[in-house]
């Protein structure tokens, strides 16, 4: 291994690994992730002229564990506690294991971690916050950029979920609501992809950092639970969406569609990777909404041209995902659907259903902007790009609305 940039993916991958590790081991989930931070600078300092040891995690563990009881020494209510749990700690606990060794599951603290940072008591936004903070390995400033809010705020923001954490156990959910657990993880995952791919505001329309580190955690959950269809099925669906990211801006960042994308420029091997995976989840179990959606994906991507989409398949795939995961935007995509197999108009009727539920929205009318254009109503089209181009946040995508509206000028 050289250099620091890999010195920093094995620090991001190890990170969440040491930091459940020492919650699980002492509590106190904010001093240990302090402690943790230290041992990362530790390592980022030594191991790129001093080499990598031979057991990173344990050193790393080993590190931050003597940095955590520094810090709890230093309050005596602390030191009682420290006391208590050291009678119940075996005597080699602060000591590095052999190489290739480990004393706990640190993999299973992953995961645990990422049910405690999506613990149900706290907001959607939070859950996000406190995930790319503990598990991602972002840092506070990094995690303010990404939602565009002063880092004074974002700090804020994580302080008040870790407060609305403390105390809770640090252990798996039980199998009475690990699967509503499960299903929470998976949706803060989705979420952080989101944002990464398609950008809800600012100046860029794709945050690469996000959406790759979401795909990361997603991986590090598969190998936990390979053979959970929904979380094989979110990463297929992560994969197959981001390969087309380098032909969705053109050379100064504007939006570039997908029936106008140069296909060559998709990663193919993502691709192949996705659509086998999307095969794996299918047989994983009764289709949820991620493998439908992944394998909607998997029709676009395997599709040479634009032409060669199998909209017959994909409209029959988009009926069974709205009737087995109702969802406002999905049933969106399959009014796309419609029209791409029975025309614009039939795809406008579809867009009016969802007026009440995705009034104000700027998707509903760029999508009823295109369908009106290929309808050939062309005054009615650009009233509607330019809606839809006020309401949007982005301005790659305001940008693009706005091009296509002034293109229907008489």
């Amino acid at each position: 291994m050289n250099g620091t940039s890999d010195t920093e993916d094995l620090l991001r991958l190890h990170a969440p690994q040491v930091l459940g590790a020492l919650v699980r081991r002492y509590g106190h989930f904010t001093e240990a992730e302090d402690a943790v931070q230290e041992a990362l600078l530790a390592a980022a300092r030594q191991w790129p002229d001093e080499g990598v040891p031979d057991n990173p995690r344990g050193w790393l563990i080993r590190v931050a564990s003597r940095r955590l009881m520094d810090q709890l020494r230093a309050d005596e209510a602390r030191r009682r506690r420290e006391e208590a749990d050291a009678q119940l700690t075996p005597r080699d606990a602060f000591s590095t294991p052999a190489p290739g060794e480990s004393r706990a599951p640190s993999e299973d603290d992953t995961l645990t971690l990422l049910f405690l940072c999506c613990h149900p008591d706290l907001s959607p936004a939070a859950q996000v916050a406190l995930t790319l903070r503990a598990v991602g390995g972002l840092t506070t400033a990094e995690i303010a950029r990404a939602h565009l809010v002063p880092e004074a705020t974002m700090a804020q923001r994580i302080s008040r979920a870790k407060g609305k954490i403390k105390g809770v156990p640090f252990r798996q959910p039980g199998p009475d609501d690990r699967d509503q657990r499960l299903a929470v993880v998976l949706q803060v995952l989705y979420l952080i992809f989101n944002e990464g791919y398609t950008a809800t505001s600012g100046n860029a329309l794709h945050r690469a950092d996000l959406a790759r580190e979401a795909i990361r955690l997603t991986r590090s959950v598969r190998t936990l639970l390979p053979a959970d269809g929904a979380v094989t099925g979110l990463l297929a669906l992560m994969l197959l969406t981001e390969a087309r990211s380098a032909a969705r801006t053109g050379p100064h960042g504007e939006l570039v569609p997908l029936d106008e994308q140069d296909r060559s420029r998709w990663d193919r091997r993502a691709i192949e990777e996705g659509s086998a995976l999307v095969e794996e989840a299918l047989s994983q179990g009764p289709a949820g909404a991620y493998q439908l959606q992944a394998a909607i994906a998997a029709l676009h991507d395997e599709a040479a041209r634009a032409d060669d989409t199998d909209w017959p398949q994909i409209l029959a795939l988009y009926d069974l995902l709205v009737r087995r995961a109702p969802d406002p935007m999905a049933e969106l995509g399959r009014a796309v659907a419609v029209a791409m197999v029975h025309g614009p108009r039939a795809g406008l009727a579809e867009v009016a259903e969802l007026d009440d539920r995705l009034a104000g929205h700027h998707r509903l009318d760029a999508v009823r902007a295109h369908l009106l254009e290929q309808a050939g109503e062309t005054e009615a089209a650009r009233a509607a790009y330019q809606s839809a181009a006020q309401r949007t946040l982005s301005i790659p995508e305001r940008h693009y609305l706005q091009t296509r509206a002034a293109r229907l000028l008489p």
